[in-house]
């Protein structure tokens, strides 16, 4: 309930960003408010109207994803696209609703203030996410599989960075004699599972080794609505530039040589 009630927000201040956007632009051109020449009414009440397109052409990007970083090059590329799109709803709507044309001028500065405030306001609104799904009782409690070096340094990234998935337990097929992970206990072997996803209310689940218990994993997370999830390096894949791609509607997992930094946008 607390995510739904985040998201709704972040949707919600994300489209009056877009009219505020489109009304400063409005006003730095014509010093008010008030023109018998362009109406302010119609003028905003056209960027109302779109702003719920705007707000589905940054859903399709994953823009609000719950594990999505805000202050990176690729979402910044995700919301210009979607600040274009919706520019250009903007324009084809109000000519063909009024038949007239206005400033281009105007219109690019709407553009160009949408699009910095959206990307000033979803950094600061992540960090507000993630501070608020973190605190306890955490939102979405992570179970982390296997004691490895790539499982102690995802939980020290989860931790550092307050990730929505927040660990709260460690289970080890084979045990360990390690007590905790960066201050997430660890509570024995893979005979506590079901105990741990219960008295934890697990939400999702990470599996970092134990390749033979995948299968017991995903049915335990299956059974409870539990989100299983596998680091690669768990299938030997050990490259770091994995991704799931579609494959005629298919997941695959696709490991890529390396190539052109400038091609990451089409992949």
């Amino acid at each position: 309930m607390r995510y739904h009630m985040m998201l709704f927000l972040w949707l919600l201040t994300d489209a009056l960003l877009f009219v505020a956007s489109y009304a400063l632009a409005y006003y730095l051109r014509l010093g008010s408010f008030v023109s018998t020449d362009f109406p302010f009414s119609q003028y905003i009440g056209i960027a109302a109207v779109i702003a719920p397109l705007w707000l589905l052409a940054l859903a399709t990007t994953r823009t609000f994803a719950l594990t999505r970083r805000q202050a990176t090059p690729r979402n910044a590329a995700y919301v210009a696209y979607a600040t274009v799109v919706g520019t250009a709803f903007f324009a084809l709507a109000y000519y063909f609703l009024y038949k007239a044309s206005f400033s281009r001028l105007l219109l690019l500065e709407a553009l160009v203030f949408s699009f910095l405030l959206t990307m000033l306001w979803h950094i600061v609104y992540e960090k507000i996410l993630r501070l608020t799904l973190w605190s306890d009782p955490p939102t979405f409690p992570t179970l982390i599989v296997g004691v490895t070096r790539e499982s102690k340094e995802l939980i020290h990234q989860l931790n550092r960075h307050k990730n929505p998935l927040r660990p709260v337990a460690v289970l080890d097929g084979m045990g360990t004699k390690e007590n905790d992970i960066d201050g997430v206990p660890v509570l024995g072997k893979l005979n506590k599972l079901e105990e741990t996803l219960t008295s934890k209310k697990i939400t999702h689940l990470i599996q970092c080794s134990d390749l033979e218990q995948s299968l017991n994993l995903l049915s335990a997370c299956r059974n409870r609505g539990i989100t299983y999830g596998i680091l690669p390096s768990v299938m030997g894949i050990v490259e770091r530039d994995e991704r799931i791609e579609s494959l005629e509607g298919k997941g695959v997992t696709m490991v890529s040589p390396k190539q052109n930094p400038w091609m990451w946008f089409f992949r």
